[in-house]
């Protein structure tokens, strides 16, 4: 499966990147999205399947809600009301909602901790 994700920043990019594979685009919107950035994702996404990871504020909603019409196809992650957005989420929670969007297999999971080897 060809795939991309777009979320809000650099920040946002950083944390998914360290539980995704680098084969995985994570492209950014910066905040902004007139019609030169909007031109400009369509433009780097191709026709690769896209998934929204906005942070779950009024921002993230609003950005969110301009690529659901600019890419009607894509699926969205959620991130959990509470967290300081996609970039404050706890990667385990992250893993989860990318398991939940059926990415299982770009997934870089975290090596087990001793206390998990123990039981």
């Amino acid at each position: 499966m060809d795939i991309a994700i777009i979320v809000e920043g650099k920040n946002d990019r950083s944390r998914l990147a360290r539980v995704l594979s680098p084969e995985v685009p994570i492209h950014c919107t910066f905040g902004t999205l007139g019609s030169s950035r909007i031109e400009a994702l369509r433009k780097a996404i191709g026709r690769r399947h896209v998934y929204l990871y906005m942070d779950n504020d009024s921002s993230g909603r609003r950005i969110r809600g301009i690529l659901r019409d600019v890419f009607p196809d894509a699926d969205h992650i959620y991130t959990r009301r509470g967290y300081a957005g996609v970039e404050g989420t706890p990667e385990e929670y992250l893993i989860q909602q990318l398991e939940k969007a059926g990415l299982e297999e770009f997934i870089l999971y975290p090596p087990p901790d001793e206390e998990r080897l123990r039981d």
